[in-house]
């Protein structure tokens, strides 16, 4: 039987034999992020691959994956104490995912949109439903997108990720597949089903082989810059101004 080795409001980190789950538990909301959920959702992931897990199921909860940045508690009075710590311990939540040496599985149901994008872009596998849809919508309304950009760098040809971040559209299950960031789709209802399963099929492989593979496939970003810093200002590595509060 799986359990919980960390339930809280904002994430859950649920451990199975050699295999884990690292769940975005706001559903009330969508899974929309806010600071607590981004610290226990990189100690969850500290505390799955403390407990050895091969293999971690990344998803939401309550049927769909993240909704973007909680505005309405961003633009709170007074702002909530971890607003102006936010894009350093979001870049660190997604330097942990880059380093990660379990492979992650993202089960994409519903949507994942502008921040959420990012979560659903870093994972080694996507298994998406047919309905689902990723929406890198930054640029439409004024903003960068800092997460969204490196992992398009990381995984994409320049093309494809112009057509994602600059299109702001949004960007299906299918379409996914064909650009090669989603590994399998599925019906909607069985997202996170499969998703455990090809956790659980790996998480039984013999020996260090998954992790060893990983590491000798993820290509290490040109001139040993920290892309996850980089991309939130090119010029200095820095947020700019207009972002200091995202």
């Amino acid at each position: 039987m799986p359990h919980t080795t960390a339930a809280t409001p904002n994430a859950l980190a649920i451990a199975h034999d050699g295999w884990g789950e690292l769940v975005l538990s706001r559903p009330h909301r969508r899974n929309a992020m806010i600071g607590p959920m981004i610290t226990e959702l990189r100690a969850g992931l500290a505390r799955l691959l403390q407990g050895g897990a091969k293999a971690i199921v990344l998803r939401g909860a309550g049927g769909s994956f993240c909704s973007g940045l909680d505005l309405d508690a961003f633009s709170q009075t007074p702002p909530p104490d971890w607003k102006q710590s936010f894009a350093t311990d979001y870049a660190a939540l997604h330097r942990d995912l880059y380093h990660c040496p379990a492979i992650l599985i993202g089960a994409l149901e519903r949507h994942a949109i502008n921040g959420g994008a990012s979560l659903a872009l870093a994972p080694d596998l996507l298994v998406a439903g047919e309905g689902a849809f990723i929406q890198i919508g930054e640029a439409a309304i004024g903003m960068h997108a800092p997460m969204n950009v490196a992992w398009l760098r990381i995984k994409t040809s320049e093309a494809v990720a112009m057509q994602l971040a600059l299109g702001a559209r949004r960007t299906g299950a299918v379409d996914l597949h064909r650009l090669g960031l989603a590994y399998e789709v599925v019906a909607d209802d069985q997202v996170t089903a499969r998703a455990c399963v090809l956790a659980s099929t790996m998480a039984a492989y013999p020996g260090s082989g998954l992790a060893s593979i990983k590491a000798a496939l993820r290509r290490p970003w040109p001139g040993g810059d920290d892309i996850f810093d980089l991309v939130r200002d090119p010029a200095t590595g820095t947020a700019p101004p207009t972002l200091a509060r995202l």
